[in-house]
């Protein structure tokens, strides 16, 4: 028996890959004090055999993220893969055609290497008018449809009205929010475990 307990304590834990911008990498903060750091902290604590990988870059696009995934799949190996990006995209204006199409890519890459696909949704402020805004909203519907994708809330929810949980530039979230967001990706990163 202890023998056993041993061989299952010594297999290695599987990678969750988080693919995101600043919102994963803790900007404005410690990277110690962000909703991935949060999450390997809830993996550990209920045994689960899985760890993060955090390859999130403040201010990265889709585009940036969909150029690094290859590399980063074929590095790590992830089960799953978690791909937040598309608020810089929003940001910038960008076509979001083009914003479908890169969160597509990235999906079916991960599908392709054996992960599972989750998607957080981002929200843009509606200073580009609603016709893009909508258009912008509808984009993570429609590439999580199209693949069969795991869809999540918006992972800002709960905090993107509350100022208190906002730092002062109105976008990026204290770390007062960090456990609400990581709530928030929890509910539906949990069933993919």
């Amino acid at each position: 028996m202890l023998v056993l307990a041993s061989a299952v304590a010594a297999q290695p834990t599987r990678p969750i890959l988080v693919l995101g911008d600043s919102i994963s990498a803790a900007y404005g903060l410690s990277l110690e004090q962000g909703w991935v750091a949060l999450l390997e902290s809830r993996l550990e604590n209920e045994d689960r055999p899985y760890h993060t990988v955090n390859a999130s870059i403040s201010g990265d696009t889709s585009a940036g993220g969909l150029r690094r995934l290859p590399a980063l799949l074929e590095t790590h190996e992830p089960r799953i893969v978690i791909i937040e990006l598309g608020g810089n995209d929003g940001l910038r204006g960008y076509p979001v055609g083009q914003l479908r199409d890169n969160l597509i890519t990235m999906i079916e890459l991960s599908e392709a290497a054996g992960a599972a696909a989750l998607v957080l949704p981002m929200e843009i402020p509606p200073n580009l008018g609603k016709f893009y805004t909508d258009a912008f909203r509808a984009t993570f519907a429609q590439a999580a449809e199209q693949t069969g994708a795991t869809l999540a809330d918006f992972p800002l929810a709960s905090v993107a009205l509350q100022p208190e949980l906002m730092q002062a530039d109105g976008i990026h979230p204290t770390a007062a929010a960090q456990p609400l967001i990581l709530d928030a990706v929890w509910s539906s990163l949990e069933g993919l475990l």
